[in-house]
């Protein structure tokens, strides 16, 4: 395991051991899992980034519709013998 060294501020630093210490962890577990999370928000937003490009791409090549519905084609259930 890589080892990271930051500089903070003592005030910060004592704050978050107080709070890692609560939550029966340590600074450096909470910085891990930040980073963890931090990384699987990028990973998602290329996922739906690219999710949204294959939707486009699908809609760009299925060209036109063959048919159009007409409103009484969309209705015709719905109304049935009534709405005639």
């Amino acid at each position: 395991m890589a080892s990271l060294t930051l500089n903070v501020d003592e005030g910060l630093l004592r704050r978050a051991r107080i709070r890692a210490l609560q939550q029966g962890t340590s600074v450096n577990q909470l910085v891990r899992q930040w980073l963890e999370h931090y990384l699987d928000e990028d990973a998602d937003r290329q996922i739906g980034e690219s999710l949204v490009e294959t939707f486009n791409q699908a809609a760009a090549n299925s060209g036109p519709a063959p048919w159009r519905w007409s409103r009484e084609e969309l209705y015709e259930e719905r109304l049935g013998e009534h709405g005639r």
